[in-house]
């Protein structure tokens, strides 16, 4: 099912267009993505690492309460020390009687950027628990290029099991709240979408027995997936904010395992001959019309449908890449759509 599908990029409405940006983004908005570019820009070295001591100085962090704030309560679990592994549990204040789907969330930043305590992922989390009425488990997992493939993928699989040992219901952030084991999904945007579709895959492939969870439904937003081609929309788009040839690659290096190219598994995920698992839940892909990553995120969508799995395309012609984390219109249109998709999912999963 497409909802507000637009041609490929060759015919789409702003194919033929130069602009970096939207016309109608603020002069404030285009500054702050401007001003984010520069910052991993400059925190990028030469042999391949990052100046963590910079970043510190800009990044700005959440803190975890008890306490209502929003009509939300927070709290930080850590499941392990060896790798300290963490997670961030968002609960409504006032949780209804019912169980409450449960919603696994990855944050973006190219493998190698922010985290699950960062200021704006604090914030969609909060923005998904309170408007959807659901427990929000947003997942600190281990950054490139300290942790290379397939570290983050591994971390989202051990979140899971966690889960499904029903431990977390133990948490004092648990006490009044029902879970609805059902109706497990898995979230991301960017870099978080690919490592929630590798999860999923890995969730219906590998051979472990699952007690409590179900996975209902995949929310894939604009996905970071990639190969060693130039795409039209990656070309054209060359120079948008946030996303560009040049850092997408050094993503890439940073985090494929040494001396793989962007045609490995990780980000190009479109071999035919990879399986998904009969089990692999319905997907809502979310695609942006100045997010330099559409072309590769359309081939995704072509992908699943070809393996008769179900997807649901969303897109928004003016959007750049990340734009739901900022209020725009089209970031209150996505999460009604996302509250709808979980009520619909969750109902066939009863």
């Amino acid at each position: 099912m497409t909802l507000k599908q637009q041609p490929p990029s060759q015919s789409h409405p702003i194919a033929n267009c130069n602009a970096l940006y939207p016309p109608s983004m603020p002069w404030k908005m285009r500054l702050a993505f401007k001003l984010g570019s520069a910052i991993t820009d400059a925190s990028r070295r030469s042999d391949g690492t990052i100046n963590r001591r910079l970043l510190s100085f800009v990044s700005l962090s959440a803190s975890a309460s008890l306490r209502p704030s929003s009509g939300v309560r927070t709290s930080d679990i850590t499941l392990n020390s060896y790798n300290n592994l963490r997670i961030r549990v968002f609960v409504p204040a006032q949780p209804p009687s019912t169980p409450l789907p449960i919603i696994v969330f990855f944050h973006g930043g190219g493998f190698a950027y922010l985290s699950a305590t960062s200021t704006f992922y604090d914030a969609v989390c909060r923005r998904f628990c309170k408007k959807i009425e659901a427990v929000v488990v947003s997942v600190d997992y281990r950054l490139s290029p300290e942790h290379r493939y397939p570290a983050p993928y591994d971390d989202g699989v051990e979140v899971l099991r966690y889960l499904d040992s029903g431990k977390v219901q133990s948490e004092k952030v648990m006490e009044g709240i029902k879970l609805d084991w059902s109706s497990c999904f898995l979230s991301g945007d960017s870099a978080g979408a690919n490592i929630a579709h590798h999860v999923a895959r890995r969730f219906c492939t590998e051979a472990t027995s699952w007690i409590r969870i179900k996975l209902a439904g995949v929310i894939s937003i604009q996905p970071f997936f990639g190969g060693e081609e130039r795409t039209e929309s990656e070309l054209r788009l060359e120079g948008a904010p946030l996303v560009s040839v040049e850092r997408t690659d050094w993503l890439w290096k940073a985090f494929l395992p040494e001396g793989a190219d962007r045609n490995h598994e990780a980000a190009h995920v479109f071999n035919q001959t990879t399986e998904l698992g009969s089990a692999f839940p319905p997907v809502l892909l979310v695609i942006g019309g100045y997010d330099p990553l559409q072309d590769w995120q359309r081939r995704y969508h072509e992908m699943l449908k070809q393996k008769g799995k179900e997807v649901r395309l969303l897109e928004y012609p003016n959007a750049v890449h990340a734009f739901y984390v900022f209020p725009f219109e089209e970031s209150k249109q996505l999460l009604a759509e996302i509250k709808a998709f979980v009520e619909e999912k969750r109902s066939k999963a009863a």
